[in-house]
This record gives structure tokens, C-alpha cells and sequence, in this order.
């Protein structure tokens, strides 16, 4: 196949499919360094996340701390990390979605 070429249309296409591989590579890689930030409990509890989907800080209002109510606590903080964990996970996904033009591609 020496001296084989590509008729210009599939050149192009192959050029798009490679340029759209290095810009899912650059969002992938973006996206470890996002942040996340949730609240529960009117804002007694807030937590922080980052886009590797590890919590960076967690921050408990004194007041809320009850010896005698540790499960309403446990919820509080669930509840947080829970929806700081989404919050950064839509960030991805929008930022891919730029990316994609909305096409859903399998195993992003």
C-alpha cells in the first residue's frame, strides 16, 4: 500500500477524529483540577470536593454537634458530600458536553 492516499474527505475526517481525541484528552484532564462545593442543613455542614471525586475539606457549624443526635450529624454530612460530589461530576460532564457537542460517547 506504499504511496497509498487517502481521498481528501477521509483526510479530513481523520484529522477531525484526531483533533477531537486530543480535546476529550484536555477536558479529562481539566476536570481533575475542578471544585465542588454543597451545603446541608442550612449551612451547618459544608463540604468541599474535587474533580479526582476526593473530599478536600468538610466544615461543621459547633452548633450543630449534639452528642445526643450523632445520626442527624452523620446525615448532615452525607447529604453535603453527596451533592458536592454531583455538583463537581455536572461540571465534568458539562465541560465535556463542549466538547462533544452533546453526543453521548461511551466510556466518558
Amino acid at each position: 500500500m506504499k504511496g497509498f492516499k487517502m481521498p481528501g474527505n477521509m483526510q479530513d475526517m481523520m484529522r477531525q477524529a484526531q483533533k477531537l481525541q486530543a480535546d476529550l484528552q484536555k477536558v479529562q484532564a481539566e476536570s481533575q483540577n475542578l471544585t465542588a462545593e454543597a451545603s446541608a442543613g442550612g449551612g451547618v455542614v459544608k463540604a468541599k470536593v474535587n474533580g479526582k471525586q476526593e473530599l478536600m475539606s468538610l466544615t461543621i457549624s459547633p452548633e450543630v454537634v449534639n452528642k445526643d443526635d450523632v445520626e442527624m450529624l452523620q446525615d448532615l454530612i452525607c447529604a453535603a458530600v453527596n451533592e458536592a460530589l454531583v455538583n463537581v461530576k455536572n461540571q465534568a460532564a458539562d465541560a465535556m458536553k463542549k466538547v462533544t457537542g452533546g453526543l453521548n460517547i461511551p466510556g466518558l
